[in-house]
């Protein structure tokens, strides 16, 4: 359970929300369990960087820096939520879900469903969003993701989740345009096994082994964004 003192309140109530996650961690402090407290973009002309300053362990930006189209990434002072509610309203698409993921950000979907509330019925355009959602979910369940890293120097894409390890090397890369690329392997000898997916269609494929200790060039067996997963043998 996460705990939000207020949803997108304007600026003048920094110091208030400072007060209450302050307050929270006091009373939660002897407490059997504790919640991490948050806080989310303020409506209107909030700075993210009053939420990377505040005691909350969990941040929910706008759009300044690049969040949208090219997030930074996390660099674990907070957990970072990229919720579409606060960068765009309804917004988002297939490649924005894998983009933040792979910055180790965690993107979450304000699904207009059915249209009762905001936006069309059943628009299927956010499908793609929908369906990477499921995807991404999935991979941080098979890769070893608590060892992993963002490490976007590593892959010329620039996206890239590695944990750059001579025994236990691990590597997630996304490429937005699928294509050729290079990876720095430097750091692990030997043969990594690897799979590619499409995020398009929703299909694996395994390929041949990559021999480590190197940058390789890699190129996706498909055309369009794809998603490359290596591990050490």
């Amino acid at each position: 359970m996460l705990y939000e003192i207020s949803n997108e309140n304007h600026p003048p109530s920094t110091p208030w929300q400072y007060h209450m996650i302050d307050y929270i961690h006091r009373y939660e402090r002897d407490k059997p369990k504790q919640h991490p407290v948050g806080m989310t973009f303020q409506y209107k002309g909030g700075s993210n960087k009053t939420l990377f300053e505040s005691p909350a362990e969990w941040i929910s930006p706008n759009h300044e820096g690049g969040y949208r189209d090219n997030p930074p990434a996390s660099d674990g002072r907070k957990v970072v939520l990229t919720d579409t509610d606060h960068l765009w309203g309804i917004g988002g698409n297939q490649a924005w879900v894998w983009k933040s993921f792979l910055r180790g950000l965690n993107p979450l979907f304000m699904d207009p469903y059915d249209g009762t509330v905001i936006g069309d019925r059943f628009d299927p355009k956010w499908a793609p969003v929908q369906r990477s959602l499921g995807y991404t979910r999935r991979f941080a369940q098979q890769i070893n993701l608590v060892a992993m890293t963002p490490s976007s120097q590593l892959a010329s894409t620039g996206y890239c989740l590695a944990h750059a390890s001579p025994n236990e090397g691990e590597y997630l890369i996304y490429a937005p345009d699928g294509g050729r690329f290079t990876v720095d392997f430097s750091a692990t000898p030997g043969k990594l096994a690897a799979q590619w997916f499409n995020p398009t269609k929703g299909t694996s494929s395994d390929s041949a082994p990559i021999t480590g200790g190197a940058t390789r060039s890699l190129t996706a067996p498909f055309t369009g964004d794809a998603v490359l997963w290596l591990k050490k043998s």
